[in-house]
């Protein structure tokens, strides 16, 4: 992992020309140079961390927080200490009402330093629910009973399990954030809904589509002010494309649900079917900046998505892919490995997931800026095995998750 940029110009042109690792180029360097007069950039660091800090029943998640002594709970700290972001997204982080959950983590272990890590201040965070656990009243899975977790509008044992948080270390616009939770799969235009093979029918029965929620998660907007610019964080946890059928309701729901960021920021007549839980239409507007990150459970080569379906991000005309986040970790991890990760197509360095056989280590936590923002470093905090610090990630049963901290450092023009 590389050391954070400095703000200082020169050695952010340094950084950026020795950056090869991160997938940027000299042309980069140049356009990331600065003014010869001027205020510098702002450079600020977003992060996506996958970070398992979901438990296995409601309250458990709350229990572990509140000691300040939870093993993984402090690896989790530690790695986003050393990671250093400005703003952070943590997918599976059970959703519990009134940020209980999230201002534990916050003051029992961000605040605190962990092995020898200094302390992280995140003044702002947002919360909100989640469709996983929430019970849908239909058979969805198509296995005779109604319940269990894969009834629920998004697979969880209860609600909020596998739910998300965002911290920050500058204001959020809290009156504009948008939340989609409650947008429905059959109101996206064209959207891939599953049908059984055996019948050639709809998998989900016209009753159960009058409910179905787009979001195994949810979808959010969270608008950030950095001084006097605003960037429009837009984070989701799409549905793994997997454990289903030859139906795939799992894959094209993932699929969808990347597609909608799509749409989102495209914005204009592509987004106008687009509606947020409070009824307000539309998606961003030309010229707006945002950075879109999570966990969107699929690579663009290899894995079980849909084919293509990351790339409806990776190649839409408004998003900035200049820097692909990379480690070398990463690297030695599929070499050591072996099996499905010698077959695959997808560049190792990029894995950001230690997944077991099959799909094997893949790439699939994202950190995407806009066009008009500059990237100009980034990573994946996955240590080689001879890094002491290689104790955070290790290997399976892992200590953290076995996804890692994405982050990437893009400048706000001043």
């Amino acid at each position: 992992m590389t050391t954070p940029i400095t703000r200082r110009y020169a050695a952010k042109v340094a950084t950026v020309l020795a950056a090869g690792a991160v997938g940027l180029t000299a042309q980069d360097a140049a356009a990331a140079a600065p003014q010869a007069q001027g205020k510098p950039d702002k450079t600020i660091r977003f992060a996506t961390f996958n970070a398992s800090l979901n438990r296995n029943a409601a309250g458990d998640l709350v229990r572990d927080l509140s000691t300040g002594t939870n093993v993984q709970a402090r690896t989790i700290a530690e790695i986003i200490q050393r990671a250093n972001p400005d703003i952070l997204l943590i997918n599976e982080f059970d959703y519990v009402e009134n940020g209980l959950a999230a201002t534990l983590f916050r003051d029992n272990y961000l605040a605190v330093g962990q092995g020898g890590a200094e302390p992280i201040d995140f003044p702002h965070y947002f919360t909100a629910p989640s469709n996983t656990g929430i019970p849908s009243g239909f058979d969805l899975n198509k296995n005779g009973v109604v319940g269990g977790g894969d009834d629920a509008f998004g697979f969880g044992l209860f609600p909020g399990q596998y739910g998300m948080v965002v911290y920050c270390k500058h204001p959020i616009d809290t009156a504009a954030i948008r939340t989609f939770q409650h947008f429905l799969w059959k109101d996206m235009p064209g959207a891939l809904l599953p049908v059984d093979p055996a019948t050639g029918n709809g998998w989900y029965s016209p009753e159960a589509l009058e409910v179905f929620r787009l979001s195994s998660k949810s979808h959010w907007d969270v608008p950030i002010q950095l001084g006097q610019k605003r960037v429009h964080f837009l984070v989701a946890h799409p549905t793994p494309p997997t454990f289903d059928g030859p139906e795939d309701r799992n894959g094209r729901r993932n699929h969808d649900e990347i597609r909608f960021w799509a749409d989102y920021v495209t914005g204009g007549k592509t987004a106008d079917y687009i509606y947020d839980d409070a009824g307000v239409r539309g998606g961003l507007k030309q010229g707006e900046r945002f950075v879109i990150a999570g966990d969107y459970n699929a690579d663009p080569l290899d894995g079980d998505s849909v084919n293509g379906a990351i790339n409806q991000l990776l190649e839409h005309h408004r998003i900035n892919t200049s820097a692909i986040p990379s480690s070398e970790g990463a690297v030695e991890a599929a070499a050591l490995q072996g099996k499905t990760n010698l077959t695959h197509r997808g560049d190792p360095r990029h894995d950001t997931a230690d997944f077991s056989e099959p799909p094997g280590n893949l790439r699939v936590d994202y950190v995407l800026p806009s066009k008009n923002l500059r990237a100009v470093d980034g990573g994946v905090f996955w240590p080689v095995s001879s890094d002491p610090l290689s104790r955070l990630t290790g290997a399976y049963p892992f200590p953290s998750s076995d996804h890692r901290l994405v982050w990437l450092d893009v400048d706000l023009p001043h």
